[in-house]
């Protein structure tokens, strides 16, 4: 399972006279917490690039008001790009955990911009198959792991992510019960009910928009599988 990419971010994995270039292209525009960058089903072709900030990329599922989390962006990332590539409309809806800057280019810029460097379209073309093969192994974990294995592998996740310290110097993931439920796969029921079943154990604490991580190698271990300090 895998929300956050691990290759180089888009913008520094430039080179120098390609990032002076891009950035040459947009301007900046700055998005307030909660606020869609881009919008899933919406017609569009320019790309945004983070420059200081954290997004979550969801989908609608067949459940209708129910969304799954694709992702984590943070700065130096691409987005938008396979629409911008294609022509077709947004795959996927992009908002803003906090705010958010970015440098917005026109699709006609960015494209004419890959053609005449090679290297960061060869970049995008990783970027897209890296992208490709998360979400196969996203679909793989959602039909082999219970909500108890992919919530504690999910929150070890964000947590080395995470845009925000702990005022307790604990690891935590700053996210709303029903985006966490939403980045698992899960119904906000079966979540809650394993966060209590976490909690109880003292493996992790919870607030508003928080949860902590109290005992990482327990986590661990419950990611694994192996349930039987959780069962009690």
């Amino acid at each position: 399972m895998a929300l956050l990419e691990h290759d180089q971010p888009f913008l520094p994995a430039l080179k120098p006279a390609e990032r002076e270039s891009l950035t040459g292209l947009g301007g900046r525009r700055r998005f307030p917490p909660g606020d869609h960058l881009l919008q899933e089903g919406e017609r569009g072709t320019h790309v945004l690039v983070i420059l200081q900030g954290w997004t979550v990329v969801s989908t609608a599922t067949q459940r209708g008001t129910a969304r799954l989390t694709l992702g984590l962006r943070g700065p130096g990332e691409l987005l938008g790009d396979m629409a911008a590539l294609d022509n077709r409309p947004r795959s996927a809806t992009v908002t803003a955990l906090g705010a958010v800057e970015t440098l917005l280019v026109p699709g006609d810029r960015f494209r004419r911009f890959l053609i005449e460097n090679p290297h960061a379209s060869g970049l995008v073309m990783s970027q897209l198959s890296s992208r490709l093969r998360s979400a196969d192994m996203e679909r793989r974990s959602f039909a082999s792991l219970t909500v108890l294995q992919r919530l504690s592998a999910r929150l070890l996740e964000l947590a080395q992510g995470s845009p925000s310290a702990s005022d307790s110097g604990l690891p935590g993931v700053d996210l709303a019960q029903e985006d966490l439920a939403a980045a698992v796969g899960a119904t906000r029921e079966a979540v809650a009910k394993a966060l209590g079943l976490l909690r109880k154990q003292q493996i992790v604490r919870t607030g508003t928009r928080r949860v902590e991580i109290v005992d990482a190698e327990l986590l661990r271990l419950l990611a694994a599988g192996h349930t039987g300090s959780a069962d009690g």
